[in-house]
């Protein structure tokens, strides 16, 4: 079994091959199949709990992986967003001298978790702006 920090690059590598064999349709269909089978966690928390669940979800998964980050639930307001300071999966990439991150890389964040809220009725919007610099910005609005 291979570490995390040596699944981080791999990832990165099967997104390349996948679009080089398939197209960059080959990656999007092959997250979406991710999230689907992937994902049950969150889709169990968000159904269960709403944002609470997804904040539940974001807060073990991203301690896990030691990320840098700020988390903000309101649930008053129907909203919850991470703001991701420094990704580590990201970050790690973008240190490495001797690999090119796949080009789309960060994406696989926006067609994962937008594919396993949505059809909750959730709003999912994703600002990868600054994925460049291991950052980015997730917010999750809830069914009106």
């Amino acid at each position: 079994m291979i570490s995390c920090t040596e699944f981080i690059p791999a990832y990165s590598e099967l997104f390349k091959f996948l679009e080089a064999k398939g197209g960059k349709q080959a990656v999007v269909d092959y997250w979406a199949t991710i999230s689907k089978d992937g994902l049950a966690l969150l889709k169990e928390e968000a159904t269960r709990n709403g944002l609470r669940g997804c904040y539940n979800y974001w807060s073990h998964t991203l301690n896990e992986e030691a990320a840098d980050f700020t988390m903000t639930l309101d649930e008053e307001n129907g909203l919850f967003s991470i703001e991701m300071h420094e990704c580590p999966s990201k970050g790690l990439l973008l240190n490495f001298e001797h690999l090119t991150p796949y080009s789309d890389y960060c994406d696989h964040c926006d067609i994962l978790y937008r594919n396993v809220l949505e059809p909750l009725g959730y709003t999912y919007d994703i600002d990868l702006s600054q994925s460049d610099k291991a950052a980015c910005k997730i917010t999750v609005t809830a069914p009106k």
